[in-house]
């Protein structure tokens, strides 16, 4: 199965530029993209100091929906916006006065990337931080979600000697021209064992087993301070990732180019259904950097990871010959040691989705029962419902779900400008403009334009699309 490979390297034009992430680009280039990605072949997709977070959102929405191995190269600058104090990725027109408006926000990538396939992602970063970053670093380390396996180093402010270099990644570059891929653990010892110097006071990214936090005239293995309690790390290809450190932020990607990932926090479920596996993500085809722009609005499911011997149900029984059936207990969830998005996922690319939703509805149900109505689990599965319905093409549906959430949280207290917010009213909006039923659409447009009133998103205009939408739908 090919690879794709995303090369991103994004920095400030003037004088807020702490890194020549660009830079780096032509050595990334010199390397073969089958070794780039680590498989026969690969699609290469560059993104040169781009400009708009829409359009990184949209490429990365892509290379994340292929079901082959993705690998991330990315190189830049961290900053925290003024208003929620979160990490985003500065672009090209950044300033700090613009962050929110003008960085891509770090939970957008993590979003994005959580729920791919165990052990088929690899984020290879070399990022710069601004003083406020850099203190924030050291609360809330990065992550990329529960499945992606993440390298790297976090550098501190350059000082006034103007902007750094990405040597990191640049060794990383140089290393793998040598045609040859080692492990990523292995290949993330070899340049850091190069830049030693330099790394000593970084703060180091890896599983567990490589990561690492470097204070002055102290390199070694360790943890940045604050990650005792960030929870289990990257276990190897079969288990979940958390990169290292704790989650940063919540949320989805903001605007209306919707998203196939099915969102949500790390959840609680029946001992009949827990395991590590993946659930559906987005599934566009990935375009090479040659081809048309990918688009972010269609979804489908992406391949799951293979179960490895011994983990699927009657396994015995099938090396007998058998057609052996696993038992269901009184819930009706089969007795299965998944994880319920891979039975989910399953089904929906099978074409079953009232099965699938079945799933979720009974999980969700359990969710409601145990913690109510308002919790995180049951949230998370009410907003998985809301994507199988996208994915059996019925937007009516997922638009009501998004704003049920939508809803939800504002009722318990959550901020209209949290992240988790704005991302269920962007996707009921999505979604909204995707119902083809007039009379349907005339029918949930006064409860998203209410909505849209309460919570107006990142995006000028939302309120006035729907209203301008509503009243040609009251003409027809």
């Amino acid at each position: 199965m090919p690879g794709t490979v995303l090369l991103l390297a994004a920095a400030p034009l003037g004088r807020g530029r702490l890194v020549d992430a660009a830079s780096v680009l032509p050595v990334l280039a010199a390397v073969a993209p089958a070794v780039l990605s680590g498989t026969d072949t690969a699609n290469v997709v560059e993104l040169a100091d781009p400009v708009d977070p829409q359009g990184v959102l949209t490429r990365l929405r892509a290379a994340a929906a292929a079901p082959g191995p993705l690998t991330v190269y990315l190189t830049g600058q961290l900053h925290l916006d003024r208003r929620q104090r979160l990490p985003h990725l500065a672009l090209a027109r950044t300033t700090p006065a613009t962050v929110r408006y003008t960085a891509l926000p770090w939970h957008w990538i993590r979003e994005e990337l959580r729920l791919r396939p165990p052990g088929r992602t690899a984020v290879l970063l070399d990022l710069h931080a601004d003083p406020e970053a850099w203190r924030y670093l050291h609360e809330q380390p990065l992550d990329a979600g529960r499945t992606a396996a993440v390298y790297g180093r976090v550098a501190p402010p350059p000082g006034r000697r103007g902007p750094a270099e990405p040597t990191y990644m640049k060794t990383v570059a140089t290393l793998l021209r040598s045609g040859h891929r080692p492990p990523l653990d292995e290949l993330h010892h070899q340049a850091l064992a190069r830049i030693a110097e330099e790394t000593a006071v970084n703060v180091l990214l890896g599983p567990p087993q490589v990561a690492a936090y470097a204070g002055p005239g102290e390199p070694g293995f360790g943890a940045p301070p604050g990650a005792a309690a960030a929870g289990p790390g990257w276990t190897g290809p079969a288990g979940p990732s958390g990169g290292f450190g704790a989650v940063v932020g919540a949320g989805h990607p903001g605007g209306y180019a919707g998203t196939g990932a099915i969102p949500g926090p790390r959840v609680d479920v029946p001992d009949a259904v827990r395991a590590g596996g993946a659930g559906p993500v987005a599934a566009d085809a990935v375009r090479p950097v040659s081809g048309a722009a990918a688009d972010a609005g269609d979804a489908g499911v992406a391949e799951p990871a293979e179960p490895g011997a011994g983990e699927g149900p009657g396994d015995d029984a099938r090396a007998e010959g058998g057609a052996a059936s696993p038992p269901v207990p009184a819930d009706g969830l089969p007795e299965a040691v998944g994880d319920p998005h891979v039975a989910i996922s399953d089904a929906v690319r099978d074409g079953r989705h009232e099965e699938a939703d079945a799933i979720a509805a009974r999980l969700q149900e359990a969710a409601v029962g145990e913690h109510g109505p308002a919790s995180e689990d049951a949230l998370h599965w009410a907003e998985v419902r809301a994507d199988l319905a996208m994915f059996a093409g019925d937007a009516g549906r997922s638009c009501r779900g998004w704003m049920t959430v939508a809803e939800t949280r504002l009722a318990a207290g959550q901020a209209p400008d949290a992240p988790a917010v704005e991302a269920a009213v962007d996707r009921a909006h999505h979604q909204w403009g995707r119902i083809g039923d007039t009379a349907r659409a005339r029918e949930l447009g006064p409860a998203l334009a209410e909505l849209r009133s309460r919570v107006p998103g990142r995006r000028q205009g939302a309120l006035e699309d729907v209203r301008r939408q509503l009243r040609g739908l009251q003409r027809t």
